[in-house]
């Protein structure tokens, strides 16, 4: 008796199951109604305005599966009116919708959800290579507006996709199809974009370590023991960050020829007597001449990343580490090569006396020198003068 029951319970469970799917299924599937009419490729509005929806594309999308009145909530009736309301995504995507408060995208009228994702009849995941948001596809979505037409010119913003497409992370990831290369949203988000400016952006200043960090964390990792880093937690926002060595979207690789050329220019810009000095080199003259570009530049000898103070026993400008670092250029480096000063300042009488010495002793040579002849210079025209003068009055005025 009890089996029975147990059997009769059984199967009334399963007959419900069966009828909440029959009805799921029948209420997922948009009315037959509606493709009758949208998947006609002709169809328009009374403006003129194609209302085509491809059937296969729609079911095949990620909205396929829910009823065209999901969105398109107002429509109630069949046929429905010519004009009906914007569909409101964060009534189903309010994650995402409170995630574009405060952002850049903020304004519905200029960006609104289709302008990333596409049609949305035809929306699949972002996993899908389909999609506008698959990381292959992002840099062309953004493109669309942060290219050479679109809302970068409109607002005055720089036109980034053709510096990026052609920089080392566009080649990864447009030319190799790396996935993990970074693309526009790994850097900027994908909702919640903010403006550099603010100090939530991750591509604010301050948070740009940590946000190239999230993919080159070796780096940031020698970067945090340098004295940038150290210099930037204590408030300097004039310290280098990545982007201000690297750029944010131009990104060479540092192997580059090109890269190798500007390197020093871009320390320089921060250190300009170390520049002014380093140009007086017998370094600097080599690159000069030709562009050669294995001779030594600023990263060579200090380091790249964790660049550290030169007292630190840890630095490759050390005096103890000397040797080894001149040695991995010059074979052979010993104690006495490495008493060449690649900064030699000669208005500096502290750091290179010899040289400072030189300078004014030259100095003082070179305006006595020409002191004396300048002052020979004018007697002479003076007694020349006089001489004419009197030959004149010798010969009775002629």
């Amino acid at each position: 008796m009890r089996t029975a029951r147990n059997f009769l319970a059984c199967s009334i469970a399963l007959a419900l199951a069966a009828l909440v799917l029959l009805t799921a299924s029948c209420v997922a599937k948009p009315p037959p109604d509606c493709l009758a009419c949208h998947d006609d490729k002709t169809a328009q509005d009374s403006a003129g305005k194609s209302i085509n929806v491809d059937g296969k594309l729609f079911h095949s999308s990620i909205h396929g599966s829910m009823g065209c009145s999901n969105c398109h909530a107002d429509i109630k009736a069949f046929p429905h009116p010519d004009k009906i309301k914007p569909v409101d995504c964060k009534s189903c995507h309010a994650d995402e919708a409170a995630g574009l408060v405060g952002s850049v995208h903020s304004n519905e009228a200029e960006h609104p959800c289709t302008s990333c994702h596409g049609d949305a009849h035809q929306i699949v995941p972002k996993t899908d290579p389909r999609s506008a948001v698959y990381p292959l596809n992002v840099p062309k979505t953004c493109g669309k507006c942060h290219g050479d037409n679109g809302m970068a010119e409109k607002h005055g913003l720089a036109k980034v996709f053709p510096k990026y497409i052609d920089s080392i992370h566009g080649y990864a990831l447009d030319k190799e199809g790396l996935l993990v290369a970074a693309n526009c949203q790994s850097c900027h988000g994908s909702h919640h974009i903010l403006s550099r400016k603010d100090p939530l952006s991750p591509t604010n200043k301050i948070n740009i370590p940590k946000t190239c960090g999230s993919c080159h964390a070796g780096i940031d990792a020698e970067y945090a023991l340098g004295i940038h880093s150290k210099a930037l937690a204590k408030g300097n926002t004039n310290a280098p960050v990545c982007t201000d060595c690297h750029t944010a979207h131009e990104i060479l690789h540092p192997t580059d020829s090109e890269f190798r050329m500007q390197s020093t220019p871009i320390c320089g810009s921060c250190h300009k007597e170390m520049l002014s000095t380093y140009h007086d080199t017998f370094h600097s003259q080599l690159g000069a001449l030709g562009g050669y570009v294995e001779t030594a530049r600023c990263w060579d000898c200090h380091g790249a990343h964790d660049i550290r103070p030169t007292a630190d026993p840890l630095s490759p400008v050390n005096p103890a580490n000397l040797i080894a670092t001149c040695g991995k250029c010059h074979s052979g480096a010993n104690a006495s090569f490495v008493k060449y000063q690649p900064h030699a300042n000669a208005y500096n009488r502290t750091l290179s006396p010899g040289l400072y010495f030189v300078r004014l002793f030259m100095n003082i040579l070179l305006i006595s020198v020409l002191s004396f002849f300048m002052l020979h210079t004018i007697l002479w025209l003076v007694r020349a003068r006089y001489n004419q003068i009197k030959h004149k009055d010798q010969n009775g005025g002629k």
